[in-house]
């Protein structure tokens, strides 16, 4: 029988589990344990309550009074491409507008380089993510725009993390620069019967300067029908059709939101949370533009998931307590809902139940906190606060 291990002496425990015996009625959906404890045993969490009630087990670990959480699940990034947009940024910062168009720098640079150096580099980021608490990544093809290249960055992407995404409609691809129909059959056809072996998801950039309501109904009708589940890239930059789209289609998540009106605040609550409102603040950081508004959409009863949208353009970060840290400052959540969005939010918006929690039969995906609560993560933005990180229960980080 696999051992079992006590991590004991938690100061305060996130379980996004209210109904556990001894959690904090006030804490709402947090299920704040405090002097708690959890027993891991295998890739699962056995047990989680009270350390006072705590059963035996083989082993244990004396966290003194620190905080402990599940892991972050970043359930938006862009980590298969290569180059650079340093310059891109610099400009940025001195008064030129962000625009879709810039992804076409990403492209170039990536179908230039080798398998090898873009898994080195995902496999950088993941890592570099892990650091800061994150166990759960979502990531995304989307700077290939060929068959074979964006074929091979879900095969690399697969590499790394289960959850992947084919999102060969980011952009038009250049060679079909005044042949966008063109572009979107290729995208629906070929492409997709290549893609889709690899891929979990399918996504598409409803945008001005991208694909507009009807293509991107085509691009995502056709990853249903090859038995892939939509995500959407939603009235990041203009008020559009995306957020609707989304879900009309069953969408799990509509992804920045960041212009919305009352209809579609209305349609993503009336969702009954099927379709997640994944907020991406590190884009709205990196591109001053206003920041998505969390307030009005969690008094709407709508699922809010906090992601990094780590890419090489508009948010270069992989830091999920950034992104909490600026959502709390910047986009009117607490500290609770935030942590809450950027755990059991992110594992709603990848419809998974075995992460982002902390409760018995989840994964044992946690992270330790050199601190005494969750809420430091807000309260200490820019301080690297994870200690440890367990991910399916087996130490894979610790500072």
């Amino acid at each position: 029988m696999t051992a079992s291990t006590l991590i004991t002496h938690i100061g305060s425990l996130v379980t996004n589990d209210p109904s556990l015996p001894g959690a904090d009625p006030a804490s709402g959906p947090l299920g704040l344990l405090r002097d708690a404890a959890v027993v891991v045993q295998g890739d699962r969490v056995a047990w989680a309550g009270p350390a006072a009630g705590a059963p035996a087990t083989d082993n244990a670990v004396d966290v003194g009074g620190r905080a402990l959480l599940p892991g972050f699940v970043d359930s938006h990034s862009h980590l298969v491409f290569a180059g650079d947009r340093t310059a891109e940024f610099a400009a940025r910062m001195s008064g030129r507008p962000y625009s879709a168009g810039g992804i076409r720098t990403t492209v170039a640079a990536t179908r230039a380089a080798s398998d090898d150096e873009l898994s080195a580099a995902v496999g950088r980021y993941v890592a570099e993510a892990l650091r800061q608490g994150t166990t759960t990544v979502e990531t995304k093809s989307g700077y290939g725009l060929t068959t074979h290249d964006e074929a091979r960055a879900l095969r690399i992407a697969r590499e790394h993390t289960p959850e992947t995404t084919y999102l060969g409609a980011h952009i038009v691809a250049p060679e079909f620069a005044g042949d966008p129909a063109g572009y979107v059959a290729l995208v629906t056809g070929e492409m997709l019967d290549a893609c889709a072996p690899h891929a979990r998801w399918v996504d598409v950039f409803c945008e001005q300067g991208a694909f507009d309501g009807d293509q991107a109904r085509a691009v995502l009708q056709a990853g249903l029908a090859r038995g892939l589940t939509p995500r959407v890239h939603a009235n990041q930059l203009t008020h559009g059709p995306g957020v609707q789209l989304a879900v009309e289609l069953g969408a799990a998540s509509a992804d920045h939101c960041t212009h919305l009106t009352d209809a579609d605040v209305d349609a993503l609550a009336g969702s009954g949370g099927a379709t997640v409102a994944t907020l991406l603040p590190g884009a709205e950081f990196s591109t001053r533009a206003v920041y998505p508004d969390a307030r009005r959409l969690l008094d709407a009863g709508v699922t809010v998931a906090l992601s990094t949208d780590c890419n090489p353009g508009s948010s270069f970060t992989s830091s999920m307590p950034f992104c909490i840290a600026v959502a709390v400052r910047d986009m009117g959540m607490t500290p609770d809902e935030a942590v809450h969005a950027a755990t059991y939010g992110g594992a709603r918006a990848l419809r998974r139940d075995d992460v982002g929690t902390i409760t018995a039969g989840a994964r044992a995906d946690l992270q330790l906190l050199d601190a005494p609560s969750h809420v430091h993560l807000a309260y200490r933005p820019g301080v690297p606060l994870t200690s440890a990180v367990w991910r399916g229960g087996k130490l894979a980080y610790r500072r």
